[in-house]
């Protein structure tokens, strides 16, 4: 991990980061902001959805962005204050349109294994984009 900036001011943590793949750094970053969340008195709920939310984003970026390229990297941008949480995550695939991505809901995706990550992030976070 490459910490760009990491810090918090007396109302504002921010985290800056670019990660290679590597599963520890990613549950690292969901600790660190849950501890944050927690204290800021952010409930368990709200905790596990941004959570779950960085995880999917951050995977789907290296996995499906990055085509599983162990060179390229991801960056993840985090701010949160006591009413607001900003998480943006940027890989360096050519992008998508995400509303080509095959509802994981229909009867025919079923039993196919991807798709479901922006559906849950959709579910958990109040704007995706």
């Amino acid at each position: 991990m490459n910490s760009t900036e990491q810090g918090r001011s007396s109302d504002e943590f921010v985290r800056k980061v670019e990660l290679l793949f590597d599963r520890s750094e990613i549950e690292s970053i969901q600790t660190d902001v849950a501890r944050e969340l927690a204290s800021r008195g952010y409930d368990e709920g709200a905790a596990f959805a941004v959570r779950l939310a960085i995880e999917e984003a951050l995977v789907n970026g290296f996995r499906h962005g990055n085509g599983g390229d162990a060179e390229k990297t991801v960056r993840f941008d985090c701010e949160i204050t006591d009413d607001s949480i900003a998480i943006e995550v940027t890989d360096q695939g050519p992008g998508f349109n995400p509303e080509g991505v095959p509802d994981p809901t229909d009867e025919e995706n079923l039993e196919v294994p991807s798709g479901r990550g922006i559906m849950l992030m959709r579910a958990y976070m109040t704007e995706v984009a």
